[in-house]
């Protein structure tokens, strides 16, 4: 599913607001009546915001062709909403190296590492 709406996307939906963005993850329901379709886009809170915007124009459009093109019984509503893994990602792995400088973790081995590596 996540690769036919990045197909729509990247070819059939023709709104600007939605230029650049990837959609990141689907979670389907148990019942398959709901999708909640995750989102990433490279920009200040504005440009997640019209990106947000286009997806509520988009989403009956998107909703149809991907009935058409899964071949699916039951068509699922499409909930968007913005991937902030890689923001968290990020934020941890600054927390990590601001409490590794302070001391407050062990440092780490990279000659260990290395060999496991190998």
């Amino acid at each position: 599913m996540r690769s036919v709406l990045t197909e729509l996307l990247r070819i059939e939906v023709n709104d600007p607001r939605l230029t650049g963005v990837t959609v990141s993850l689907v979670r389907l329901s148990a019942d398959r009546s709901k999708a909640k379709v995750y989102f990433s886009v490279i920009g200040d809170e504005e440009r997640e915001r019209e990106a947000g915007d286009g997806f509520s124009a988009a989403s009956a459009f998107m909703r149809r062709q991907l009935g058409t093109k899964m071949r699916l019984r039951v068509l699922p509503s499409l909930e968007f909403f913005r991937d902030t893994s890689y923001e968290y990602g990020d934020r941890m792995e600054r927390l990590f190296d601001r409490l590794s400088e302070s001391g407050m973790l062990p440092p780490t081995d990279d000659s260990d590492r290395s060999k496991e590596d190998s």
